[in-house]
């Protein structure tokens, strides 16, 4: 990408869209397109054809879509899959018709089976069942990689996709009926302390094993990779940068920290940050989810790219943000 080039954020306002355009912007990159919700339906076919007939953009971030945490994926299924396959099929369609020179799908890690060995490889998909409970949204991020390798096959396209671990950042969804874990856990510690109560009550029983990664290094990892890896089809084959023809699973790639916790461990560090020194209950009665998720990085580590960020200060800096901001 110059700095010039025009790049389409789908969704800049969520998680992930704001944490890329906040750093590309940072990276002095001067031409970027954002609509909003309000401006732009991506589950309107008709509508995100014409945006893309109009704006002719040359890169596109598809960061957008429907992500909520474990409660709300096994409460509204039918929901989280067909919204995230329109925008899927929408985006990346419309972007084949005009010519976009390359596109960047931000997947998540819930694509791999439940009972994945760990740490879990990009060739891993596909080899075991899902994790029931949030399997329709997972079942629509694996067509989002599978349309992204299909255009490639058949229409020379440069479509690539990464797959984050769990994101978090001060500016994240606090809402206990729709966030993640951890910016749940914040707003239970927080309220506990500041109530007087004597325990806070956490689903599962603490044994689930999580790595989790700050927004904007994601972000950074993002742009890295826009900049760095080509899905140009030779032979079946992949171009990774200025590098050799590689294997064609490239088409996908890990971003991880290679540090995973026990959610146990994730809520002690919670409570100290905090400073809240009452007991923890473990609902035992809720579901546990995939009991590990550590992905391996090993390619995008021979690209040279690292994270930064590490938990307890990215803990701190969240917690700090949601006293101003709760």
């Amino acid at each position: 990408m110059n700095k010039n080039s025009k790049i389409f954020i789908a969704w800049h306002h969520g998680l992930v869209g704001s944490a890329i355009k906040r750093n590309l912007e940072a990276q002095w990159f001067t031409n970027i397109v954002c609509k909003s919700r309000q401006e732009l339906d991506l589950l309107d076919q008709v509508a995100v054809k014409r945006f893309f007939d109009e704006e002719v953009v040359e890169y596109v971030f598809l960061s957008a879509a429907k992500v909520w945490g474990i409660l709300a994926n096994n409460t509204y299924p039918a929901q989280f899959l067909y919204e995230n396959l329109q925008i899927q099929n929408n985006i990346i369609h419309s972007s084949y018709q005009t010519g976009v020179k390359k596109l960047l799908f931000l997947g998540s890690s819930c694509i791999y089976p439940k009972l994945c060995p760990q740490p879990m490889k990009e060739e891993d998909l596909l080899t075991w069942p899902l994790e029931p409970t949030n399997e329709p949204y997972a079942v629509a991020k694996i067509a989002w990689i599978k349309m992204c390798e299909s255009y490639n096959r058949q229409y020379g396209t440069n479509y690539i996709a990464c797959m984050p671990t769990n994101l978090y950042w001060p500016w994240d969804n606090f809402d206990l009926t729709s966030s993640h874990v951890l910016p749940a856990m914040i707003r239970k510690f927080h309220e506990a302390k500041t109530s007087w109560s004597t325990e806070v009550v956490l689903w599962w029983d603490g044994t689930p094993m999580r790595e989790f990664l700050y927004v904007d290094d994601m972000a950074q990892a993002g742009i890295y990779l826009m900049n760095n890896v080509d899905c140009k089809i030779e032979d079946s084959k992949c171009k990774i940068g200025n590098q050799n023809w590689l294997a064609f699973d490239w088409v996908f790639v890990n971003i991880w920290t290679w540090k995973d916790v026990t959610i146990r461990e994730l809520a002690e560090t919670v409570q100290k940050i905090v400073w809240f020194v009452w007991n923890i209950v473990w609902d035992t009665s809720k579901p546990n989810g995939t009991p590990r998720k550590l992905q391996d990085v090993g390619k995008i580590e021979t690209l040279w790219w690292k994270y930064s960020t590490e938990l307890e200060d990215g803990v701190k800096k969240a917690y700090n943000w949601y006293l101003g901001n709760k």
